[in-house]
């Protein structure tokens, strides 16, 4: 059995995501282990209702040592879902090629600092950009330039909104985030 910690910030509809694929075999012989939010947020309620082992950890410099203190010893994967906290460069190389992140474009494009959320929905509108999509990436030091997993992309349409494309890219990050998380752990 395959074990993940999942670090989230919001309301953790990636981590139901991933708590039902687990559960229903898409993601074969593996379990949320430990849920860890860095701000009170409906991620931690989520992982109560399945009664998954769940740590609000503060948000702040010592944020990296804190969960290094809580991470089970038996970690095969660190997925940050929704995650807004900045992994420290220590902790990235520590735990490099097991810790994955999903972002909301298609890398390399909109990805670093203040691209998170509504900032790249808006950025790839403003751009006049034909499609955007999401992107599942192992985490380095850099933020958003770690090796590509999958990518999924969608068209965007003449009148789209930040909200209307926040909506459709929600759907390509379902899709495509079990499949990293499989490719990642050999499933």
């Amino acid at each position: 059995m395959k074990n993940i910690v999942v670090l989230a910030s919001g309301s953790g509809s990636n981590l139901e995501r991933i708590i039902e694929c687990t559960q229903n075999g898409e993601i074969p012989n593996t379990q949320v282990r430990l849920v860890v939010a860095d701000r009170d947020c409906y991620a931690l309620q989520r992982a109560k209702n399945h009664e998954i082992s769940n740590q609000l950890i503060p948000r702040g410099k010592d944020f990296c040592e804190k969960l290094e203190e809580i991470l089970p010893e038996n970690t095969d994967l660190i997925v940050l879902a929704g995650f807004l906290s900045i992994i420290t460069k220590d902790f990235a190389e520590k735990y490099k090629g097991k810790i994955i992140n999903i972002h909301p474009s298609l890398l390399p494009k909109f990805g670093g600092k203040g691209m998170w959320g509504m900032n790249v929905h808006k950025a790839v509108i403003n751009a006049n950009e034909p499609e955007s999509g999401a992107t599942v990436h192992f985490v380095t030091a850099g933020i958003d330039e770690g090796e590509i997993i999958i990518q999924g992309s969608v068209p965007l349409s003449p009148n789209e909104t930040p909200e209307s494309l926040a909506e459709k890219i929600h759907e390509i990050e379902h899709k495509i985030f079990p499949e990293g998380i499989r490719r990642v752990l050999g499933k």
